[in-house]
């Protein structure tokens, strides 16, 4: 009964942090700003760092079950 939460929370960390994480490079890509009002750089690179944070949470969940 434990492996159902586990399962639903890896899969939604995995899939915030894909997103982010495709979302940021479509931004880089076409050099549009991923934050407003925010200094790009530092924008980009904490999207990066949470996307990447996100992915890993997720995978972890998933290898707990």
């Amino acid at each position: 009964m434990e492996s159902g939460p586990a399962i639903f929370a890896g899969t939604a960390f995995a899939l915030f942090g894909a997103a982010l994480l495709l979302w940021t490079g479509a931004c880089v890509l076409h050099r549009a700003p991923v934050a407003y009002r925010v200094s790009p750089v530092a924008s980009t690179v904490l999207a990066t760092v949470f996307g990447v944070v996100f992915l890993v949470l997720g995978v972890w969940c998933l290898t707990r079950v």
